[in-house]
């Protein structure tokens, strides 16, 4: 195979991935190495054109950050007003009473509801006001490697047509070499698989769980709009032994956020975590915020919910991780913005000090976190997502109640995550089909209208990024046992399964639907599907400023 001859550039330290992690690292890197180079890529097509807006953000690690955040006319302008808890059953919901001493991780006084994308970009001007070069529409394609440790980033190739020959508007990749690399991708990110198998980062730590959060951002009348309330739901439509639950949020200018997670462990592979979320609009503790309203942004995206149990080795020669490309989301707050915030702040620490002493690992990260409020925050909190799969929902409930009103996080045991998600379906020859209600077009919707609402493209003659390790794995395991789990699983219609003959089938892949969620990745039951980077650039393209 011929060599890719490829531009360099040559920077101290090369952050991958714009989210809040990335971007409060490069923003402390500055600060403490104004002269320092630090470059930032992002593969979405801007800043924040990857992340949803609609969340609840804590503003603790902001304070530590940037503590005149307020004068720099940050966006954060819909304080939580009122919050509630509520348990569902199909008709009915009942609110979790006296909720800041039953579930304390809830409470959300002094929080803000805000456009996550928005603060995004905000942020970015921040880190470019400091003199951190940011290029978006770059994807990190490939680790480089020297000597056996990691070198810097090399970008995604641009212009490959679908056959794999170089299109007449080929441009190579650039090598963005670096002394560190810090990786914060998100849940399941590409060049972070890659370091973790090369340097076997999670050798003794139990496997990662994911959640996949489908949400929609809808414009509701003035009438309604009610900023600053929090609404999170658990119990119906989901069965007792299935983790999830819905949110409702009321910010900005008359916009609401509704999501649903879907715990990735569940068994039946019938459920269709999209169907799920649909359905949740029809309850009556949800559908008197949606009527005469209309859907401005639908998305999705895998949520790391591992925690404590699950955060592998934080650095490896070159670089670290930082974010949920390491796991520190806290499940039970529901929240990650904080503690992505946090730990790309003590990652920057720690790759100032080993820049300063000229070492290869920045070995300090690990004691760092561990000596910082993230760390404490998230053990203490360690048993409240595994009691829910072990105990189900109601009693995981009542188990999390006693861990926090009583034990306060300080149980002498720690409860295990025995699984990876992709060894949890059962057959479809055991498994119930689930009757969900058709779309009405005004409050419960299709994948077909709700992926046009993402804005996502791939430029059509790139190679699908999508892929099958072994075709036939597919029909004899994924087709013949398990009845093509991927075709309900992927929130944005990517598989379909398709007859081609008397008990030959086989998948289609409708690549160009993809909103890099990155459930299949993880789901497949034999890991046979692999995400690769497709180029950068494409994607969702969500509103940043909604």
């Amino acid at each position: 195979m011929t060599q890719i001859e490829r531009e360099e550039m040559e920077f101290d330290v090369v952050v991958v991935g714009g989210g809040p992690a990335g971007l409060s690292a490069a923003i402390r890197l500055k600060q403490l190495m104004p002269d320092a180079g630090v470059c930032l890529i992002e593969k979405g097509s801007e800043i924040g054109a990857h992340i949803v807006s609609g969340a609840v953000i804590e503003p603790r690690t902001l304070d530590e950050l940037l503590p005149n955040w307020r004068d720099l006319d940050a966006p954060l302008r819909t304080q939580v007003t009122e919050e509630r808890m509520l348990f569902l059953t199909e008709t009915r919901s009942f609110a979790v009473p006296y909720l800041d001493r039953v579930m304390p991780q809830m409470a959300n006084h002094g929080n803000y509801v805000v456009s996550l994308g928005e603060v995004c970009r905000w942020l970015g001007e921040q880190a470019e006001a400091l003199g951190v070069e940011i290029y978006p529409g770059f994807s990190g394609a490939e680790l480089f490697i020297e000597n056996d440790h990691v070198a810097g980033v090399i970008t995604g190739d641009m212009g490959i047509e679908r056959n794999g020959e170089h299109g007449p508007n080929f441009t190579p990749g650039m090598i963005l070499r670096a002394k560190q690399t810090i990786l914060t991708e998100g849940a399941r990110g590409s060049l972070t698989g890659h370091a973790m198998k090369r340097f076997g980062l999670r050798k003794g730590v139990e496997p990662q769980t994911y959640g996949l959060g489908i949400k929609e951002v809808w414009e509701i009348p003035a009438e309604k709009h009610r900023p600053g309330l929090v609404q999170h739901s658990f119990g119906w439509p989901l069965d007792d032994n299935t983790y999830g639950g819905a949110w409702l949020y009321h910010f900005g200018e008359n916009l609401v956020s509704f999501g649903f997670v879907t715990g990735l462990d569940y068994a039946n592979t019938y459920l269709s975590p999209f169907e799920e979320m649909q359905r949740t609009k029809l309850h009556p503790a949800f559908r008197e915020h949606f009527e005469g309203g209309k859907r401005l942004i639908y998305g999705a995206r895998a949520l790391s919910e591992g925690g404590f149990q699950s955060i592998p080795r934080l650095t490896f020669p070159g670089g670290v991780l930082a974010g949920d490309s390491a796991g520190f989301l806290n499940v039970p707050k529901i929240k990650g913005t904080h503690t992505a915030m946090k730990s790309g702040m003590i990652a920057a620490e720690a790759v100032a000090e080993a820049l300063e002493k000229d070492k290869k690992e920045a070995a300090s990260m690990t004691a760092r976190v561990q000596q910082s409020w993230l760390w404490s925050e998230l053990r203490d909190v360690r048993n409240i997502r595994p009691a829910f799969a072990k105990w189900g929902m109601k009693l995981g409930a009542l188990y999390s109640g006693i861990d926090s009103m009583i034990l306060r996080g300080r149980a002498p045991w720690t409860l295990h995550h025995p699984h990876a998600d992709n060894e949890t379906l059962r057959p479809a020859s055991v498994c119930t089909k689930i009757d969900y209600p058709k779309p009405d077009g005004k409050i419960t919707f299709d994948r077909v209208s709700s992926v046009f609402l993402s804005s996502t493209n791939h430029e059509e003659n790139q190679p699908v990024h999508l892929k099958l390790r072994n075709e036939t794995v597919w029909q004899t395991v994924n087709h013949d046992v398990f009845d093509s789990p991927e075709s309900r699983y992927c929130p944005a219609g990517v598989y379909e399964q398709e007859q081609t003959g008397e008990n030959a089938w086989q998948l289609r892949i409708n690549a160009q639907n993809c909103v890099h969620c990155k459930t299949c990745d993880i789901k497949d039951p034999t890991q046979n599907i692999d995400w690769c980077t497709p180029e950068g650039g494409g994607g969702p393209n969500y509103p940043v400023g909604m």
